[in-house]
């Protein structure tokens, strides 16, 4: 992922109002190792249940302002991530929903998905098995991880753009 600057950031959303992208928190930008990241993604510390991701599209920054579900999974079952398809505990995943964009989104349509809890998509598919016969090399597997959550991230992008 390329370095974004709070500019950036705040011009990338795409489900938000002016007023509402000058309000968004921003995270701790020099922490951020930008070539491990396949998006960024975090918390409102204040409002727990508002979240943010950021990712590039087209060249460009791409922002969706998210909010969790204030009601969690089972305790006790696995549940799937579905940017990462990575398998964790019920109370690891949450569903997110994010407004439309544009008058859709003025108007209460939402796009909604289960999504990591903590927003560290690009960490865990990083976490990768011993090297063995038997699997395929770390490698390419990490390639394929890549490759498949950009696709999914991008598929989610558009469907928060695209007109109910």
């Amino acid at each position: 992922m390329d370095p974004l600057t709070p500019a950036d950031i705040r011009a990338s959303f795409v489900n938000a109002t002016q007023g509402e992208a000058e309000r968004v928190p921003m995270p701790g930008l020099h922490e951020v190792i930008w070539a491990e990241r396949e998006y960024l993604g975090w918390r409102d510390p204040q409002a727990h249940h508002r979240a943010y991701l950021v990712h590039w599209a087209a060249e460009q920054p791409r922002g969706i302002l998210l909010r969790s579900s204030e009601f969690s999974l089972q305790p006790g079952i696995a549940a799937m991530c579905s940017l990462c398809r990575i398998t964790r505990r019920a109370d690891e995943i949450s569903m997110f929903t994010a407004p439309r964009a544009g008058q859709p989104g003025r108007d209460g349509n939402t796009v909604g998905t289960y999504l990591c809890d903590d927003l560290a998509c690009s960490h865990l598919i990083r976490i990768l098995p011993p090297a063995h016969p038997l699997q395929p090399d770390p490698a390419q597997l990490l390639a394929g991880r890549i490759d498949g959550l950009n696709s999914r991230l991008q598929a989610f992008t558009a469907s928060v753009m695209k007109p109910a």
